[in-house]
């Protein structure tokens, strides 16, 4: 063998020669705990979350979700109620579609709880003129579907919990 054919190979140490251990991997348990009370920790999230919830999106279109002008009908939306249930009709799960156009025409889409509801003449019509004032909007039109048929499973986690159904 060669000079340059034995720098090539490392030999692994005897069992005889002492070697050295690897060090502790590092452990998640091994971390300082920081001393924080429960308040301070319930504080540092809650301004997390608020700040969080509190980000408007980005180069979004006034008409599109979480633009301000399809923001402002679901906003408007969600301050009617339902005359026999103490819900509004957004969290009730009436309102199946919001579309604004880009010429800010909007056409709500919605049923209502059953075909026999004694607002089936006047809440469509309540619905299109408070859309129709509101600032953006130059148009409104409500259409009233029953397919799919209104069913409690449409209902929102809020309205359920108001209801007692939770």
């Amino acid at each position: 063998m060669t000079k340059k054919d034995e720098q090539d190979f490392i030999a692994a140490p005897s069992p005889t020669e002492d070697v050295v251990e690897k060090p502790p991997r590092a452990r998640v348990s091994d971390a300082p705990i920081p001393e924080e009370t429960a308040n301070e920790k319930l504080e540092r999230k809650r301004d997390y979350l608020e700040g969080f919830l509190q980000k408007k999106p980005e180069n979004v279109s006034p008409g599109e979700p979480g633009g301000e002008v399809h923001q402002s009908v679901i906003d408007a939306l969600k301050d009617i109620y339902d005359p026999e249930i103490p819900v509004n009709i957004y969290d009730l799960g009436l309102i199946y579609n919001v579309e604004v156009a880009e010429d800010a025409d909007v056409v709500v889409t919605m049923t209502l709880t059953t075909p026999h509801c004694p607002v089936a003449e006047t809440m469509p019509n309540e619905i299109e003129m408070r859309v129709a004032n509101l600032p953006g909007v130059r148009d409104a039109e409500v259409v009233v579907t029953w397919d799919p048929p209104w069913d409690p499973s449409k209902m929102s986690d809020e309205a359920r919990l108001e209801l007692g159904m939770l």
